[in-house]
């Protein structure tokens, strides 16, 4: 089982991972993270790439796609909180959307793209 995160761990790699929008998740011990794709074939293959990658890393996240936007969240149950398996997912899985929209504001309403589009007929 890995282990929690030590205070030194998490003030020297958590800051990093909030500048590339990462934030604490309310009343749990995880981080999370939304980002806003152009489209639904650019989110799903995100969401490939990153479920490949947690495949291989055999830690998964909490996750869920609505069209073009993808919500995502990590934190290692076996421990009941965060882990370096968390940081090391989270670093690759910010590879691979380099052009993505990351939505900072995790309280606001969000429309995907189909919500806009109907907004707009």
């Amino acid at each position: 089982m890995a282990d929690l995160l030590t205070k030194a761990a998490r003030q020297s790699r958590l800051p990093g991972l909030a500048e590339s929008g990462w934030q604490a998740v309310e009343g749990q011990d995880a981080i999370r993270k939304i980002w806003k794709f152009k489209s639904f074939s650019q989110a799903w293959a995100f969401m490939s790439r990153v479920a490949l990658a947690a495949e291989k890393a055999d830690h998964h996240p909490e996750w869920s796609n609505r069209y073009n936007i993808v919500d995502l969240s990590l934190t290692t149950h076996s421990a009941k909180g965060l882990t370096a398996l968390d940081l090391d997912l989270a670093e690759k899985i910010d590879r691979f959307a380099p052009g993505a929209e990351v939505i900072t504001d995790h309280g606001a309403p969000l429309l995907c793209l189909c919500e806009e589009r109907a907004q707009k007929s």
